[in-house]
């Protein structure tokens, strides 16, 4: 590669961030990052009807989360802004006219009702009639009607809109970095409008005027874009740009858990999980649509999700760091085909990068869902016990409890007992071998413990062995009734550390409450 690696995300500040769009900056990243090039985060927001408040902010978070910052942005500026497109509409109309003057493009003037009209008058049941060369002729644009009646129209200010013309029975080839030679004939593609009557151009014009003075090398994309590639590669060649092109690839959808069909934020709704990257509000409902960030994904697990989602690093290995990524990334080990959302498999990432955090990011990370935990509960943090919400005390539960946890709201529901008394008790588990000979046990060793010396984890268990031994009792006769007393469940870690932890008073007071 002589020219440096530049690629580019543009999406269109519509709404949240499906995960598919985040797989494609990431793919976009990898290879800039390989490349030593520059990853450009474009906003395409020339379709102002479909625009929405606060989504490209939103988009930019997302990035951030993700750790796929764009070298340059509308935030970070660069070399070549303006980055919005509703900032470059005075740029795309000069191409429009080189087009037209080629005799590449044509203006057309139809009314709304005019395109149905026709529609209705050359289509079928089998065959939607589309504005094409088979139908151009009957309408009214600079094609069909007379120069001087053109002139007038323009003129007078008559709306209009720009199309490509495209040509008849052309075979037009794409060479695609994923699925090799593609070829497109050119009569099954209608005319495209390139610039709008507002004024701002079309996806189709925009892309192809802003990835040559952007200078991008490579385009990565949706397959769904896949059939508008003729129209782009003919812009390419009409504006005298071909061999500035970029090298494209167009990416695999993600496909629904049973491969039928792509992923969608109403299959995430009704199965269960999201397919946004964060929460997205809508600005108009207050519809609040949950995302990975929120459902308590780490960013690190979502983006090693995604990178396998549709791409084969040829190893078995599964967990790879971003470097790693970035080392081993290959856009021809990009599958063609779907790649089905497993969302098990998503959550199975999470807990691998649980498990192998370090307690420090962890405790971090779980700070807020403890938080909310006791909040819920109607304790304030700092009521129970001070000290238990000091960082170095919740790395201490997040070590004892990671092993369990799935998802980042697992270390309240797995370590609650930590910070606050159990509300519930599970006295169901051990009532049927509870006797008197227990109760008395138990009874007795709380008494003991008010006077230990000392107070750590082996002192608790030495008091503990050594106080059923006197009440005939084996170890194991106390053990589970010890873990319903301490955490209300037959769940945690080791029952002498939570005792340790929680303190004296605390440990005193449920082995006390429990009277069957």
């Amino acid at each position: 590669m002589s020219k440096k690696v530049r690629v580019r995300f543009a999406p269109s500040p519509t709404g949240g961030l499906h995960l598919g769009g985040v797989r494609t900056v990431l793919y976009n990243y990898l290879f800039a990052r390989q490349h030593g090039g520059d990853f450009v985060l474009r906003i395409e927001d020339t379709d102002q009807a479909r625009f929405v408040e606060g989504a490209e902010q939103y988009i930019m978070d997302c990035l951030k989360w993700c750790g796929l910052e764009p070298d340059e942005s509308p935030e970070k500026g660069g070399p070549f802004a303006p980055y919005r497109q509703s900032e470059r509409k005075h740029l795309y109309y000069e191409y429009a006219q080189k087009l037209i003057d080629s005799g590449h493009a044509y203006y057309a003037f139809d009314t709304t009702e005019e395109i149905e009209k026709m529609r209705n008058t050359y289509g079928n049941d089998d065959h939607k009639a589309q504005y094409d060369e088979t139908t151009r002729g009957y309408m009214r644009n600079s094609i069909s009607l007379p120069p001087d009646e053109v002139v007038k129209l323009l003129e007078n200010g008559t709306p209009y809109v720009v199309r490509i013309k495209m040509p008849v029975n052309q075979t037009i080839r794409l060479t695609d970095m994923i699925r090799g030679e593609v070829t497109f004939d050119s009569s099954l593609v209608d005319d495209k409008v390139l610039l709008k009557a507002d004024g701002m151009p079309t996806y189709h014009l925009a892309v192809v005027v802003d990835d040559y003075l952007m200078q991008i090398t490579h385009a990565f994309r949706g397959e769904e874009w896949l059939p508008s590639a003729p129209v782009h590669v003919l812009l390419w060649e009409y504006l005298g740009w071909k061999e500035h092109m970029p090298l494209w690839a167009h990416l695999p959808l993600i496909l629904k858990p049973d491969g039928n069909g792509k992923l969608s934020k109403r299959d995430g709704d009704r199965l269960g999980f999201p397919v946004f990257a964060m929460n997205w509000t809508d600005p108009k409902t207050g519809e609040i649509t949950k995302g990975f960030r929120e459902m308590g994904f780490m960013p690190q697990a979502f983006v090693n999700m995604l990178a396998l989602l549709g791409w084969n690093p040829g190893v078995e290995k599964e967990i790879f760091t971003l470097d790693e990524l970035i080392m081993a990334f290959s856009i021809e080990r990009v599958h063609k085909g779907g790649a089905k959302f497993d969302f098990e498999k998503a959550k199975w990432f999470n807990n691998q990068y649980i498990h192998h955090a370090d307690n420090e990011t962890l405790a971090k990370l779980a700070m807020p869902y403890i938080e909310d935990g006791l909040k819920n509960t109607g304790i304030n943090s700092r009521a129970y016990d001070s000290r238990l919400m000091t960082y170095d005390y919740l790395q201490r539960v997040v070590g004892l409890v990671k092993d369990r946890c799935t998802l980042l709201p697992d270390f309240w529901a797995q370590a609650h007992f930590f910070f606050v008394t159990p509300e519930t008790i599970d006295v169901a588990a051990i009532k049927d071998k509870w006797n008197d000979q227990k109760q008395q046990f138990f009874s007795n060793w709380a008494a003991a413990l008010e006077a230990l010396p000392e107070w750590n984890e082996q002192a608790i268990e030495a008091s503990c062995n050594e106080h059923a031994l006197q009440a005939g009792l084996k170890k194991g006769d106390v053990m589970l009734p010890l873990r319903i007393m301490l955490v209300g469940g037959k769940y945690g870690p080791g029952v002498f550390i939570i005792a340790d932890m929680i303190g004296k008073e605390e440990t005193i007071k449920r082995i006390k409450a429990v009277h069957l």
